[in-house]
């Protein structure tokens, strides 16, 4: 099966895409590609070295969990794309606090339990068979109202 670009299953735009490719979704799986290199997405955020620091280890997770999400409301017809939430993570661990320059990592998200608006999933990020990364991410479906209701709020003094 062929998939759409990243950007299709999700509300980023550049720079802050940060997936190169889809390269399978299922029913509670999916993986995305990303080069480490100064010629790809991630150019922007590489340090001196042109290594990605392992912080952005939680985003990587979290948007192949949107591209999932993403691809299971447009089988089910929903063309608009949904904005979703990180809660937060568990047992997030980069062992080398870094991805290295030239690396292909491979994210993948195995979905653990979901409702209409929670989801927990189990990630890990790998490059060349090693896996590099790995965690539990927790995700929030806001509904509409409660999108209108975070966003369009005055600044209070």
């Amino acid at each position: 099966m062929s998939y759409l670009s990243p950007v299709a299953y999700l509300p980023h735009d550049a720079p802050m895409m940060l997936l190169g490719s889809v390269e399978c979704v299922t029913d509670d799986t999916a993986v995305c590609h990303v080069a480490v290199n100064g010629q790809s997405v991630l150019a922007p955020f590489l340090n001196a070295d042109g290594d990605l620091p392992g912080w952005y280890a939680l985003e990587l997770m979290a948007q192949t969990v949107g591209v999932w999400s993403g691809w299971h409301r447009q089988q089910q017809g929903q063309n608009q794309i949904a904005l979703g939430m990180v809660l937060g993570a568990r047992e997030l661990v980069c062992a080398d606090g870094r991805f290295a320059k030239d690396s292909t990592l491979e994210i993948t998200v195995k979905l653990l339990m979901q409702d209409e608006r929670f989801g927990s999933f189990e990630c890990a990020i790998s490059a060349a068979g090693k896996t590099l990364a790995t965690g539990r991410v927790n995700t929030f479906q806001p509904s509409a109202e409660e999108l209108i209701s975070l966003f369009n709020q005055e600044s209070k003094p």
